[in-house]
């Protein structure tokens, strides 16, 4: 496994992280054993870099984790975010007492006093974001996290908040259907010395392989309110997830495994974090930092599925209620 620098200064990690969202049951049943076994191949693969937050599975993500850390004596870097309220008052509550209260809980099912980076998940634009990076450096001082992160922001906000106290990485949407990042975020993180962490870089399991497909499968209540896997918008899309397999296929790699490595070849700063709770599924595409496209492959993959491709919003509207837009 290849690594890479969160930040600036920050640890030296795996060049690819695991997305532990799918521990807490989102995507579909799951329970303890098959989450801890697809941690241990995350490690045995060397990857070192785990990504949480409170609210997958309502702390069940954790949990699992916590569990995982109290029986084995691997010591990977840990990311965990607080921000968004879940449940019936389900919103964004940025309050810095609300955010160090949610901290500890998350330190405390984790079985740990640290983190080493601890991520706002949204911003809510009623609290100025110098407040929260203020109290992320209080944090920092206490010693209760590394670093910290913000997630799903604009670059305005990501300077505002590096200005008050610096930004150790930014955790937004990015793939080859959603690339956005690169109309000015990929470039104020590398300006900055910001990390920029990909997630759902697999397209919410379209570059899997079966393809997630609606006309085959049960999408669950999640992915079946993306606008992409919605009848009007499926169709047009399917055709290019095909043609990019075919071209996968071609190249001699798993379309999942080659989709990651497209997104790394995007920057040195960059640090995908690719979800899943199935170890074979991670086996997959866990050498994927090992794939070096020459500038033809490159062109190819941007030949199959050129910028602005996908059909259909990444979110629905209530999805992307508390999501920074720009440009």
């Amino acid at each position: 496994m290849n690594h890479r620098t969160l930040g600036s200064s920050g640890p030296t990690v795996s060049a690819l992280g695991l997305g532990c969202l799918s521990f807490g049951g989102l995507f579909g049943a799951t329970d303890t054993a098959t989450s801890l076994a697809c941690l241990d191949a995350a490690w045995d693969h060397g990857i070192t870099f785990l990504d949480v937050a409170n609210v997958y599975g309502n702390g069940t993500s954790e949990s699992v984790i916590g569990q995982w850390l109290a029986s084995r004596r691997h010591r990977p870097v840990i990311a965990t975010k607080a921000g968004i309220v879940s449940g019936a008052q389900r919103g964004v509550n940025n309050n810095p007492a609300h955010l160090r209260a949610e901290l500890e809980g998350s330190l405390r099912r984790l079985g740990t006093d640290h983190v080493d980076l601890f991520y706002l998940h949204r911003h809510d634009p009623g609290t100025p974001i110098a407040e929260v990076a203020g109290l992320m450096g209080d944090l920092i001082r206490e010693g209760k996290i590394g670093g910290y992160g913000l997630s799903e922001i604009a670059p305005y906000t990501l300077r505002r908040a590096h200005a008050e106290q610096p930004v150790t990485a930014v955790q937004n949407e990015y793939s080859l259907w959603t690339r956005q990042p690169e109309l000015g975020l990929l470039q104020a993180c590398a300006a900055l010395g910001v990390a920029f962490i990909p997630f759902s870089p697999l397209a919410r399991g379209a570059f899997g392989q079966p393809m997630l497909d609606p006309d085959q499968h049960d999408l669950g209540p999640f992915r079946s309110q993306i606008p992409r896997f919605a009848p009007e918008h499926w169709p047009q899309n399917k055709p290019y997830l095909l043609a990019f397999q075919r071209l996968a296929a071609d190249l001699g790699h798993h379309p999942a495994a080659l989709a990651l490595a497209w997104c790394l070849h995007q920057g040195d700063h960059l640090i995908p974090i690719p979800g899943t709770r199935s170890a074979r599924h991670l086996a997959a595409w866990a050498k994927a930092p090992q794939i070096t496209l020459s500038a033809a492959e490159l062109q190819a993959i941007d030949t199959t599925l050129p910028v602005g491709w996908a059909s259909g919003d990444r979110y629905n509207d209530a999805m992307a209620a508390s999501v920074e837009r720009y440009s």
